[in-house]
């Protein structure tokens, strides 16, 4: 019944919104172009975009929708323009639940009182979220403390939501082709995943710790410490960090931060996470970051919310870097060919024609000054080619792609001039370099040494089976004509196996004298010798 409510209460804010515009283009089925057009708003009118009132309508229906709202901000390679953009301002601004709630989940989690866990616990909260919550404390060993909080039941709403969220996908994919196109299912399947790991603060502990480590030492990104003793499933515990939000350019800029740098940094880091560790934090927004003002000249970045994290294996590694390099040297073969070589488009995909379509979005791209281009458009606009040509989606890279679209905007909102290429293009190089030089075969020798150590006593058993397997391949054809060749013999013998078996019999001795004893096991010797006869 309430999944009943919550499901009328959804396509209320539809039709209160006009999404059913969102529709135009998609032929629906004759009984959902009669129930849109004796719609009671369909004759209301409104001065908003599509994308404002999609806006607006996600932000009525609650956190878990803003939030599917930022994911789908994201999906770039499947949304208009003009509605992604508008997606991007939605907010995760959300009420703040009952401290005295919040302090019942630390309890329960961690298995102690308040007291005894915290020398203090601040009442008040210092930041509330879709997902959780956020307090400040301090442990008794003096250490200032950040507590995230998931919010409670928080989990069944998002399942029930979840159940709505699949079924509205399912109803659009089966619409039409075009439908089928934004592919809505696997979407929500996304946004699932994602939403899911958020909730899991053991898990977002473990991301901190292994970005930490990533960094240790560096002057270009400080991760908090996470207190493992104050984490649970539903609580996290961070030292508590105090620095300035990247958002507030203007008061960087007050401050005397030198904003070339900092927006060098940030592509740096974003590269280094890429290829140096192949674990990047997903979710460097302006939210998630600080700065840390310490040294006005040598700023630093704060990494905040390690709920989401992508990874690259090294064939994804090495296909991106080389993509890369490719594109800015404008070998749009080459990106064809490694696009079908890394799996990512169909094998059967004819190199001229992919090579083709990326010349054509690239061109317009590379006339532009370099300071002008945009990593992040040119990414989208290659993954949009690509899916013409039946390109898989590849969660990593969509995951990639919106973080460097973060890293990008911000950039160049803290230093317009920001020339990505620039930046990028010795990292780029020189990461080729260790991957494919001379050192690299070394360190990748070394590397593999031990595992093939442990496994030299089975290959000559590994080559002796191998060939085996080859010669019943070889004999299989021959095998299957020699049995064609002897099936007269196979019959022949039959009939003479049969005949002994007759001539065995107590009665014919009687009729056929006394030679039929031999007789039958003379057929009888014929009968084997043609039936096992190769």
């Amino acid at each position: 019944m309430q999944q009943l409510r919550r499901l009328i209460r959804i396509l209320w804010v539809i039709g209160r919104y006009r999404l059913d515009d969102l529709l135009q283009g998609i032929q629906l089925p004759w009984y959902l172009r009669l129930l849109r057009a004796i719609s009671p708003w369909r004759f209301s009118s409104s001065e908003l975009s599509r994308g404002e009132r999609l806006r607006l309508a996600l932000e009525e229906l609650g956190p878990i929708f803003v939030k599917f709202g930022q994911l789908l901000s994201t999906r770039r390679d499947l949304l208009p323009d003009d509605i992604a953009d508008e997606l991007v301002k939605l907010q995760d601004q959300v009420p703040p639940f009952c401290t005295s709630e919040a302090q019942r989940i630390i309890e329960q989690d961690l298995g102690q009182p308040i007291d005894s866990l915290f020398a203090r616990f601040d009442v008040e909260e210092l930041a509330s979220a879709s997902v959780a919550q956020v307090h400040s404390a301090q442990l008794h060993s003096g250490e200032e403390v950040v507590i995230k909080v998931v919010r409670p039941d928080i989990e069944g709403v998002i399942r029930q939501d979840l159940k709505l969220l699949y079924l509205i996908a399912q109803v659009i994919s089966r619409l039409s082709a075009d439908g089928r196109r934004l592919r809505p299912v696997e979407v929500v399947s996304d946004y699932e995943h994602t939403i899911m790991d958020e909730l899991d603060m053991q898990r977002e502990a473990a991301n901190a710790s292994v970005l930490r480590r990533n960094f240790e030492g560096s002057e270009q990104l400080y991760v908090p410490e996470v207190h493992w003793s104050y984490c649970g499933q539903r609580v996290l515990t961070l030292e508590r960090i105090y620095g300035v939000p990247i958002g507030e350019v203007d008061r960087l800029r007050e401050l005397g931060i030198d904003m070339k740098t900092l927006a060098e940094y940030g592509v740096e880091i974003f590269f280094t996470q890429v290829f140096r560790d192949a674990f990047f934090h997903a979710d460097m927004h302006p939210g998630n970051i600080f700065v840390d003002i310490a040294d006005p000249k040598k700023p630093r970045y704060i990494a905040l919310d390690f709920g989401i994290v992508g990874s690259l294996n090294p064939d994804d590694q090495s296909y991106l870097a080389r993509n890369l390099l490719a594109f800015f040297q404008q070998d749009y073969r080459r990106v064809a060919q490694l696009h079908i070589d890394s799996g990512w488009v169909p094998a059967d995909t004819r190199v001229n024609e992919l090579e083709a379509a990326i010349r054509s979005v690239c061109e317009p791209i590379f006339a532009k000054p370099l300071d002008q281009i945009s990593f992040g458009q040119l990414l989208l606009k290659l993954f949009q080619t690509a899916r013409r040509f039946d390109m898989e989606v590849q969660p990593q890279l969509v995951l990639l792609e919106k973080t460097l679209l973060n890293i990008e905007g911000l950039g160049r909102q803290l230093y317009p001039q920001l020339d990505l290429w620039q930046t990028a293009h010795p990292y780029l190089e020189r990461w080729m370099k260790q991957r494919i030089g001379p050192r690299g075969v070394l360190r990748a020798l070394r590397e593999q040494a031990p595992e093939w150590i442990e496994q030299a006593p089975h290959i000559p058993q590994l080559v002796f089976n191998l060939l085996q397997e080859r010669n019943r391949e070889i004999r299989k054809p021959q095998q299957v004509a020699a049995k064609k060749r002897r099936w007269p013999t196979v019959v022949l013998g039959t009939a003479a196996l049969a005949s002994a078996f007759i001539s065995a019999t107590p009665e014919l001795p009687h009729l056929l004298g006394e030679g039929a004893g031999w007789q039958s096991i003379a057929l009888a010797a014929i009968g084997i010798y043609l039936i096992a006869v190769k």
